[in-house]
């Protein structure tokens, strides 16, 4: 066995007969081990099995031996102390004093702590319901050069929310934003909730505009806080009973729409319901129109931009370059079409494959519509595949003759490339690739979101005709009104619009129950009329108007581009 161990260390390869079994492999890697090694792993097990008295065990077994610990000792036990298991059992008075004395052994040692150390600490100083000590180590690690993030901070904010300290949690916002970290619903719902409870009007009104950015539909919880909100009597006491009609409209328009910024408009008691938006955005509560709100010309680019980004890292760069310059003079369609996801699609019976006459079916629908043709992006490989097929090549022929075919070369995946067209063109997008792969992951926004709501178009076939889903001529996203009203998304797991909540917000007074009463019954009849099918709706040859590439507002004063 010794001489086996020693061929082996010296990268021989050997026969399968000489080789070790995997137990003894096993024992030869543990033999190998040193004790720090070995505390390592044994720490990971008990990381594994939340097991923190075997952990502590380990620790002062450890400090006994006089072993020199890690960074990554320290944060496996401060991990195991700070879990929600260890702070929520009854051994949680044990996990809160082994982290700090931990931790404090750490700085003895004057290791330098990382952004996970200071999280997991941030956490056992909540736990023990001292939210400053948190926020303070925050500060600290931020001067010793180490970024915090939106972990590092959420101990400390929820804290400071849970004991109505709301001046303190306001500065750890304050102190996030400062150093670009960004709040996400959690976050932003617990500042609502605490603004709520303290009656604190134009907190309310700021993270109401600061969640209309984050989320797209409202969890029932942070529902629940607006709620609140609107039916206490705070909320009927704040606002103004005069202002200039003219200025709330620019406000609105300046941000796209759906929100002025200026503050509560009318005094008075809030009516607040849930209720359904019909097909062209008009409200069943109160009657209001709910609009579509531009997206921001600068962003979209920026968007695009990130977009070429990443695609560059991954593809091979010339490739997606020479694409990017033959998009720059070709810039005069108005949909972009993923030719594989549409011949694809419901292809998986036994004679199915890729079908290029359900992909022609789609071509000339849209040009159908709006007497445009479309971008159809396809993989080469596809290409070559039909080449064999007279009437399939032929067809091909016939699209790159028009202009209407791209085809990416080999080694590409072609999600980058009719993305990035969609986006730099401000096009819409023929498919029903829901863009939730790690690719799009990466590119980690809420716009991205906001993008394909007002852009991507899906699609169904009904005895091999396309039929579109056009996207909503409305926004979903909380939406202010001219006259002070709002309407608020509820998060909806179904892909069907129609099934949404939303809250509808008026004043008292501001719209009538006859009106309200006549918009129910025509939304009942206008489903009975269909056969309650809503999702058929959208998919009509004729519903909906074929929109073409949307003309986005320009943020220069001058709208010249």
């Amino acid at each position: 066995m010794d001489k086996l161990r020693l061929l082996t260390a010296k990268g021989c390869i050997l026969p399968e007969y000489v080789k070790p079994t995997l137990a003894e492999a096993k024992k030869m890697k543990k033999k190998n081990r040193t004790q720090e090694s070995q505390l390592q792993y044994d720490l990971g097990i008990c990381l594994k099995q939340n097991d923190l008295k075997k952990a502590i065990s380990l620790y002062e077994c450890a400090l006994n031996q006089n072993l020199r610990l890690s960074p990554n000792h320290y944060n496996s036990i401060l991990h195991l102390c700070s879990s929600p298991e260890s702070l929520s059992s009854p051994e949680k008075d044990v996990a809160l004093e082994y982290g700090f004395r931990v931790f404090n052994q750490m700085r003895s040692q004057n290791i330098p702590p990382t952004e996970a150390t200071i999280t997991q600490v941030a956490r056992l100083a909540a736990a023990k319901n001292d939210p400053k000590y948190a926020f303070d180590l925050v500060k600290d690690i931020k001067d010793q050069g180490v970024m915090p993030r939106l972990r590092t901070y959420g101990p400390a904010l929820f804290c400071f929310c849970e004991n109505l300290r709301v001046d303190d949690a306001y500065e750890v916002e304050e102190h996030m934003r400062a150093n670009g970290v960004r709040l996400e619903e959690a976050e932003l719902a617990a500042l609502l909730r605490v603004s709520v409870e303290l009656g604190r009007g134009e907190r309310v009104y700021e993270y109401l505009n600061k969640l209309r950015g984050v989320v797209r539909g409202m969890s029932e919880e942070t529902a629940g806080v607006v709620e609140k909100w609107f039916q206490g009597e705070k909320a009927a006491e704040v606002g103004v009973e005069e202002w200039d009609v003219e200025k709330v409209r620019e406000e609105r328009e300046k941000s796209g729409g759906g929100w002025h910024g200026l503050g509560w408009l009318g005094k008075g008691k809030w009516e607040v319901k849930r209720v359904q938006i019909g097909d062209d955005g008009g409200c069943y509560g109160c009657g209001e129109q709910l609009v579509c709100v531009d997206i921001d010309c600068g962003e979209t680019e920026k968007f695009a931009q990130s977009i070429a980004g990443l695609a560059m890292e991954r593809e091979l760069r010339n490739n997606f370059k020479c694409f990017m310059e033959w998009v720059e003079k070709h810039s005069d369609y108005e949909a972009i079409v993923d030719g594989a996801n549409i011949a694809l699609y419901q292809q998986n019976f036994s004679d199915g494959g890729f079908s290029i006459a359900q992909l022609d079916a789609v071509v000339r629908q849209l040009y159908n519509r709006n007497k445009k043709w479309p971008l159809v992006i396809l993989h080469n490989k596809r290409l070559r595949a039909l080449q064999g097929n007279p009437t399939a090549k032929k067809l091909l022929d016939e699209w790159f003759a028009r202009g209407i075919l791209y085809a990416t070369p080999s080694g590409s995946n072609d999600d980058w490339y009719w993305l990035y067209a969609a986006v730099k063109l401000k096009c819409l997008l023929v498919t029903n690739d829901e863009m939730r792969d790690h690719i799009f992951e990466l590119l980690g926004s809420s716009f991205f979101l906001q993008w394909k709501e007002r852009h991507q178009v899906h699609y169904t076939f009904v005895k091999g005709i396309p039929k579109f889903k056009m996207p909503p001529v409305y926004s979903i996203l909380i939406q202010e009104s001219e006259r002070g009203s709002w309407h608020v998304p509820i998060a909806n797991e179904s892909t069907d619009e129609h099934l949404r909540s939303w809250l509808c917000v008026t004043r008292w007074g501001s719209c009538s129950s006859a009106s309200y009463s006549s918009l129910k019954s025509e939304h009942a009849l206008h489903n009975c009329s269909n056969g309650d099918k809503a999702s058929d709706r959208n998919f009509e040859n004729g519903a909906g108007s074929w929109m073409g590439k949307r003309k986005e507002r320009d943020p220069s004063p001058s709208g010249q581009r």
